[in-house]
């Protein structure tokens, strides 16, 4: 499975449920947001490294082990941007699930031609939303794009919702709608690199990407 986690602008925590998403399914999360990377890095080949044909895909992965998530990070340099060939994405993808099977893939925000590249190769998405008047009417952009794509909304992640409208949303983006409240254990667990279930796995947002996992598979 290729899952595609997209949103419509930055700023609404796709990275974060790309990152517990992926931990819950026991896979791989791709940072696939090639001039704006904001998963955990680390020594050693990334995505730019991949898309430029440097490296093996399978090779940059960071299998972190115990209750870390395995990604594989993308650099931040622009010279690495500008040496990688994202139409390249696709076959790098394809083969992380080959030999890992599940891919979680942190798209880019927006409409530009990068954040459509990995639509092309998943099969599902998740859109990532937060309830407030800006967000939303970017996330119908963006799942006019997954549809001309063939890329289907498995579900809306309304995040940091606090009194979440969850019917409006789930009429609007015509989509299940799953709410992950704002919890100080998810921003403690992003600041350390971490899924949030392996700091507070009772919490709320731990139940919801559980359930999120579970509806996927």
């Amino acid at each position: 499975m290729i899952l595609a986690v997209v949103g419509g602008k930055g700023g609404v925590g796709k990275s974060t449920v790309a990152l517990n998403v992926g931990a819950e399914l026991d896979g791989v999360v791709v940072d696939a947001d090639l001039g704006m990377a904001d998963l955990p890095y680390g020594p050693g080949p990334d995505l730019h490294d991949v898309l430029a044909g440097r490296a093996d895909p399978l090779e940059a992965v960071r299998e972190r082990g115990g209750a870390s998530v395995d990604v594989l990070p993308c650099g931040r340099t622009l010279a690495g941007a500008r040496a990688a060939d994202p139409t390249a994405l696709v076959d790098a993808l394809r083969r992380v699930e080959s030999h890992y099977g599940a891919v979680v893939v942190d798209c880019p925000a927006g409409m530009a031609a990068d954040a459509g590249l990995p639509l092309c190769a998943a099969g599902r998405c998740l859109l990532v939303t937060t309830p407030d008047g800006v967000a939303v009417p970017d996330a119908l952009r963006t799942r006019a794009l997954a549809r001309v794509l063939d890329a289907g909304i498995e579900r809306v992640v309304l995040n940091r919702a606090r009194d979440p409208p969850v019917d409006r949303v789930q009429r609007t983006l015509g989509a299940p709608v799953t709410v992950v409240p704002e919890h100080e254990a998810v921003d403690r667990a992003r600041n350390e690199g971490r899924a949030v279930a392996s700091v507070a796995p009772e919490s709320v947002p731990t139940e919801r990407f559980s359930e999120l996992a579970g509806a996927l598979q």
